[in-house]
């Protein structure tokens, strides 16, 4: 063939990885077809002129109506049809009737001879319908339309992935041999001939496979958004396919020149939505010149890369089999689609072929389902969503774990120093992880490497000997003897009770030392062949265990009066699993653990539970069980047993969970419960008395009273400055060394401290408390608190009705001549304007003015109110009681402005303020709460105002915000004054926490809602039945049956008014707008008294202010403060003290019985019993 010498427009050669996807089937048609002598298909037309050369142009010969759309295939169905491709039928030289109306003349594949330049001519191609199932297609052509023959209606045209309606027209003849793989298509490589060109586009024949490729096609562009067909500078091709999307509108065929014309890409639309009206006709152009074209399949366009296939493009829905596509025409021409029904041939061919597996289409997911419910139906359970709360950044584990925690609300934050030795502790020095101690009584003995210090706090404050463990068996046994544990011997006598102490070495070494002359008494070279790990006294029997799960028992005979020994006292030796992580005798047995996984309830494997092994080594009969927590909980790290209840274990484990083992009928032991005390691990665990006392990673000691459900954390004191407790014990010699229960604990703070194990401190406070009114006096005060969410409502807007206009007038004159008003605000600026929030944020460390007015620095919306609610205080108040500001705050939306008179000025001291942030895990002020605190007489006062987390099921978090305020250790500062003689405080506390204070008053936006759908709230609301909307209050529901709930010890008024949430603006109309809001009492005014019969609630009400979206709501109080007598007081406490020596005397005989049936302590039961009570009668007489 000769070179037109036009440009080409169609420049594609297939990169061989989408050549090769070629069926078959397809590989043996083009084989077996026989070259045509005759020109091949070729169509002429009379096109009109155009100003420059375009690709074939079909506008001027077809009507709207005719025309048709191209629709484009993803590269996905291009690859996958490849291979499904049906072969092509055999062209006849003559045309004849066709046998079947699917079928088409297929022109030659090879020689094709060179066309009549004279005589117009097109190519007719029609891709050939699949065959029949297990069918080969009929081989008979059919006759090929002429150009001026009317559009005919031709049956359903199946493609690869399935059938869809196809419309003829003249034009299709010749591009629809060609499977419809992609708009821009890729021919495979040609022979030596210059291929054919019609109008500059380059015709290769496909099945010319083994000559060069030109030149590569650049992958295909993105599909570009809807266009309609430029009737006068593109030409269309009907091109479907059952995969394309429905609810894109149009597509874009690139040209491969990459033309920056926009007639050099075709716009594609396949939406049925109806298209522009026709352009205006052009001047004729010049006949297109015809050209002989040979067969030739289109190939899917492939990417620049021989051997990587080209992008999949985005789909956003995949049609249905079903589903048909109707061509994007005018509305005056519509074309429509052909009536005939499928053949089967189609149906097979389109229900055959599957997406790709392994890839979604974009969209092509199931709507989530949806359910209708009638009215009365039961609610689903609420969806928990995400919202920006304030704690949206925390865990939500840790959210939970909060409600579970034991009641702290009333515990005593005073430590029980025990002042019982003559020098302090000051002196003594615990290297952390390095060191070890053992106290009895005054003597405490302090191993640290090879040395061994033993002090008398009786004597002195400085060691009184100091034994270096090296000396004792020479050079020749040991260089150095590591001190690693240590443990009082039993003895018979009293004389020797707590004096030999049996140390044990790295090197598996056993001495015992006299420590009351600081000499070795005895020596047991090489008892174990690894590390001593521990020393354990149980009875008149001794046991060591080493780290490869050595133990060796050695026992006393008691009968007659001998105390075991380490010379004389033949070992018996017993094993259990080696490298123990925790190990201690407990009921008599040797309870271990390590972080083994074991089997839960069932056979299920307890993951997170450490294996809990107990192995009876005092037994003649050694015996061992294994045994797991019946939740999962993490390895054990502790372990006690208490004195009131004797054959129960307590085990501490990470996590802060403390287990409760008790043994059953069948003698099994097994875990009855799993509590939680604490967020961080519990490292120590003692019972102490009716306490079970737990240490902890922030150097913090709580005692628990484990009798009620919930527990009851009675004391929490910090022991170690904020340093790990390592360790913590009881020494049961101190009960007749000292008369005293005393715990010894030694800290990462490398310090040795005693504490009362009885807390008698605790003890005579409760007593002063009951006998206050006879060293106090007392006298009432009224107190006024106004809560109101403003929504960013400024003062000018109170106007209007008589409600807006009166509203602060109102709300003052609801409490008679109050003493305080306490004003609490919300949302004072828009909350969501990033301007205002930019500017808070930037001012946080604001201070405010000398005088207690706001800050000048703040928004002038803090500003506007201010002086507001002076001017209100002044207008509503009788002249001659004025009143000051001795408190004023914001934080982000909040504003606390609290007033009280002047004559109670000279009352007040101990003024604090600070505040709480909450939002974005407690770095933004939005959710959180401005606190106030002040003493008037010897009464504490504190009053908080609050914006809690917003959301419908964001119950935890707003628990979380509650326990964050009431919780935090260092609100306040501390002074010494108030830890000697806190007579204004409450709970051993310093004023520096919330609930130091002896009452406590809290309003604001809570925003716990009501657990009910909208349309029953409202019905209940205008039926007056509240009562069945408060067993669905949040707030309420969690006083009641949350047992860790930190409000759970506050009180709450009567409520007789409407929900305060949510109203339209300036209407008696709840929630109107899109997210349409429950109703709900989200303003609330709560308060907390040590002794309730001192606050009494006269008012609580809401108003109807309509500027806002919530309604303010406002509580009168009366309140009782007290002055207390200080000589009164001395005279009280010096009897109560008297009384506890009697206290004392109890408490400290119940003891000694516990740890002598623990066999903790050795000797003659009775004989000791009797002597040990005696003593302590007699040293406590002189107490």
């Amino acid at each position: 063939m000769a070179d037109t010498g036009d440009t080409p427009l169609i420049e594609t050669t297939p990169p061989p990885a989408v050549s090769n996807l070629r069926s078959k089937f397809e590989q043996l048609a083009v084989q077996a077809s026989s070259p045509s002598p005759k020109s091949p298909a070729v169509r002429s037309s009379v096109l009109p002129a155009s100003p420059r050369p375009r690709v074939l142009e079909f506008a001027d010969i077809i009507s709207d109506a005719q025309r048709p759309t191209l629709r484009p295939i993803s590269s996905a169905s291009d690859l996958r049809s490849s291979s499904l491709r049906p072969s092509p039928s055999p062209v006849s030289d003559s045309p004849s009737a066709p046998s079947s109306p699917r079928l088409r003349p297929t022109p030659s594949s090879l020689h094709v001879p060179a066309p009549d330049p004279m005589k117009p001519t097109a190519s007719l191609r029609k891709p050939p319908p699949p065959p029949p199932p297990h069918t080969r297609p009929s081989a008979t052509p059919s006759p090929r339309p002429e150009l001026n023959s009317t559009p005919a209606r031709s049956a359903t045209m199946s493609q690869f992935n399935g059938s869809v309606p196809h419309t003829s027209s003249p034009f299709e003849a010749e591009s629809s041999r060609t499977p419809n793989h992609s708009l821009r298509t890729s021919p495979p490589r040609t022979s030596s001939a210059t291929p054919p060109r019609v109008n500059g586009s380059l015709l290769v024949d496909s099945t010319a496979r083994d000559v060069p490729r030109e030149r590569r096609v650049p992958p295909p562009r993105p599909p570009r958004p809807s266009q309609h067909l430029d009737t006068q500078s593109t030409s269309s091709l009907d091109i479907r396919h059952e995969h394309a999307p429905s609810s894109e509108s149009s597509l874009v065929s690139d040209h491969s020149s990459r033309s920056s014309s926009e007639s050099d890409s075709l716009l594609i639309d396949v939406s049925p939505s109806p298209t522009l009206p026709p352009r205006p006709t052009k001047p004729p152009r010049p006949p297109v010149r015809a050209v002989p074209v040979r067969s030739a399949t289109v190939q899917p366009v492939a990417s620049s890369s021989s051997f990587i296939p080209p992008p999949l493009p985005a789909r956003k829905t995949i049609l249905d089999d079903n589903q048909n596509l109707q061509t994007h025409t005018s509305p005056t021409h519509q074309t429509s689609f052909s009536d005939e029904a499928p053949s089967p041939s189609d149906s097979v061919a389109s229900t055959s072929t599957l997406p790709m597996p392994g890839r979604k289409a974009f969209g092509a997911h199931l709507p989530p389902p949806t359910r209708t419910i009638a009215l009365g139906d039961k609610l689903p359970a609420p969806r928990r969503q995400q919202s920006g709360s304030s704690s949206e950044s925390e865990d939500d584990d840790i959210k939970a774990r909060i409600d579970l925690l034991p009641d702290s609300s009333r515990s005593s934050r005073r430590p029980p120093v025990l002042r019982c030795h003559t020098f302090d502790t000051n002196s003594i020095h615990v290297p952390a992880y390095t060191g070890v101690a053992a106290v009895a009584g005054h003597v405490v003995v302090v191993g640290t490497h090879h040395h061994l210090k033993i002090y008398n706090l009786s004597v002195q404050e400085k060691p009184l000997f100091n034994i270096d463990t090296r000396s004792i068996a020479g050079e020749t046994k040991s260089k150095d003897n590591k001190v690693t544990c240590m443990e009082f011997r039993p003895a018979v006598n009293s004389e020797d009770r707590a004096r030999y102490l049996w140390v044990g070495t790295k090197e598996g070494h056993l001495f015992e030392v006299d420590v009351a002359n600081g000499v070795v008494s005895a020596v047991k070279f090489s008892a174990h062949a690894s590390s001593v790990t521990h020393i354990f006294r149980h009875a008149g029997c001794m046991a060591t265990v080493d780290e490869h799960g050595k133990v060796l028992v050695f026992s006393g005979d008691p009968s007659s009066g001998t105390d075991v020994s380490l010379s004389y006292s033949q070992p018996r030796i017993a094993r259990i699993q080696d490298k123990q992580d925790f190990v201690k005798i407990l009921n008599g047995q040797l309870w271990t653990s390590n972080r083994d996984v074991v089997t839960g309830p069932g056979g299920r494997p307890a993951r997170g539970c450490a294996a809990v092994r107990i192995y009876d080594i005092f037994s003649p009969t050694f015996s061992s069980k294994n045994v797991a927590p019946s939740e999962p909980v993490g390895s054990v790290l502790s372990g006690a047993s208490l004195p009131t209840m004797p054959g129960k274990v307590f085990l501490g484990h990470e996590g802060g969970h403390v287990t409760i083992w008790g043994v059953g009928a069948n003698g099994e032991i097994h875990c009855e419960e799993v509590v939680k005390v604490s967020a961080s691990d519990v490292l120590c665990l003692e019972g102490v008395n009716n306490r079970l006392w737990a240490g902890g990673r922030q150097g913090t000691i709580a005692a628990y009273d484990v009798a009620p459900r919930p527990w009851v954390m009675t004391n929490c004191w910090m022991a170690h400055q904020k340093l790990t407790v390592q360790s913590m014990t009881v020494d049961p010699w101190s009960m007749e060394k000292v008369e005293r229960l005393c715990v010894y604990s030694i800290g990462r703070d490398e310090r040795l401290y005693f504490w009362d194990g009885l807390l008698g401190v605790d003890w005579i406070d409760q007593e002063l408390g009951k006998r206050e009114k006879e060293y106090s006096s007392f006298r009432d005060m009224n107190v006024l608190i106004v809560s109101f969410n403003l929504d960013s409502a400024k003062p000018d807007q109170l106007v209007g009705s008589p409600e807006n206009v009166n509203f602060l007038e109102d709300a003052l004159r609801t409490a008679n001549s109050p003493d305080i008003i306490a004003f609490g605000l919300q949302e004072v600026i828009d909350l969501e304007s990033r301007k205002m929030a930019a500017k808070n944020f930037l001012l946080a460390n604001k201070k405010n003015a000398a005088d207690g007015g706001i800050s000048q620095k703040v928004s002038t919306a803090y500003k506007k109110w201010f002086d507001r609610l002076v001017l209100a205080v002044r207008v509503a108040m009788p002249t001659e009681t004025p009143y000051t500001v001795i408190h004023s705050e914001s934080l982000v939306g909040l504003l606390s402005v609290i007033f009280i008179k002047v004559s109670e000025r000279n009352s007040l001291k101990n003024i604090g303020i600070t505040t709480v942030k909450r939002g974005m895990g407690g770095r933004y002020g939005n959710k959180g709460g401005i606190i106030s605190r002040f003493v008037i007489d010897d009464s504490s006062l504190c009053f908080i105002n609050c914006h809690l987390a917003a959301g419908q099921s964001h119950v935890r978090q707003r628990n979380a915000d509650v326990a964050a305020m009431l919780e935090d250790k260092s609100l306040f500062p501390a002074t010494d004054i108030m830890m000697e003689d806190p007579v204004a405080f409450v709970n051993g506390g310093d004023g520096s926490m919330v609930l130091d204070h002896e009452i406590v008053f809290l309003n604001g936006d809570m925003n716990y809602r009501i657990d009910l759908r909208r349309d029953v709230i409202i019905n209940d609301i205008y039926a007056g039945n509240y009562h069945h909307l408060f067993s669905q209050d949040q707030l309420l529901k969690e006083m009641a049956t949350n047992r860790g709930f930190r409000l759970r010890s506050f009180l709450e008024g009567p409520i007789t008014f409407p929900p305060t949430y949510k109203y339209d603006r300036r209407s008696n109309t709840f929630d109107s707008s899109e997210k349409a809001r429950s109703p709900a009492w989200c303003d609330r005014i709560l308060w907390r008294s040590n002794d309730q019969s001192r606050v009494e609630q006269l008012d609580y009400r809401r108003y109807e202010v309509n500027v806002s979206d919530h309604r303010p709501v406002s509580s009168a109080f009366r309140m009782t403060v007290k002055s207390v007598h200080h000589e009164l007081r001395a005279g009280v406490k010096a009897e109560v003290s008297g009384e506890w020596i009697g206290a004392q005397k109890k408490l400290l005989a119940e003891a000694m019985k516990y740890y002598q049936a623990q066999m903790m302590i050795c000797g003659v039961r009775e004989s000791s019993e009797r002597g040990v009570v005696r003593g302590v009668s007699s040293s406590l007489d002189s107490f």
